[in-house]
């Protein structure tokens, strides 16, 4: 089986994210980073160039940054590919839950549901979190 990761972000969200990721996880995955409108490149085309031909067996897991953005949208036309997978919102927690989970075989769309919950809990007002433990701490 092939498969084929993509982050893609506007500006370098993108390559910052992969740098990390390949930092914290190094060697786990082969990821190909686009970086949208930093030359005159349109994106349709920079996508093309990194998705290539894609075949029913070859799976592919996108993360964008946002969800109604230019980047997202231009990868609506894969989403009805057997095994392609679109995730928007990214951020290092979903990536790493996604790419950590990867197997010999395809991913499900459990798997991925389960990586977006988990990175939504991650997304915290430090100063309210911090508030409630000093509250619980009182309590006791």
């Amino acid at each position: 089986m092939q498969r084929k990761i993509i982050i893609a972000s506007h500006h370098r969200f993108a390559e910052g994210l992969k740098d990390t990721l390949e930092y914290i996880a190094p060697n786990t995955a082969e990821v190909h980073a686009i970086s949208a409108y930093l030359s005159n490149v349109p994106i349709q085309d920079e996508i093309n160039q990194v998705v290539g031909e894609i075949d029913e067996d070859c799976e592919v897991i996108v993360f964008t940054d946002l969800l109604g953005g230019s980047v997202n949208q231009n990868f609506y036309q894969f989403i009805n590919l057997p095994h392609f997978h679109l995730i928007t919102g990214m951020n290092l927690p979903v990536v790493m839950s996604v790419v950590l989970a990867l197997t010999d075989d395809y991913l499900s769309s459990e798997v991925i549901r389960v990586a977006v919950d988990e990175a939504k809990t991650q997304l915290v007002y430090v100063n309210d979190f911090v508030a409630t433990q000093v509250m619980d701490d009182e309590d006791e």
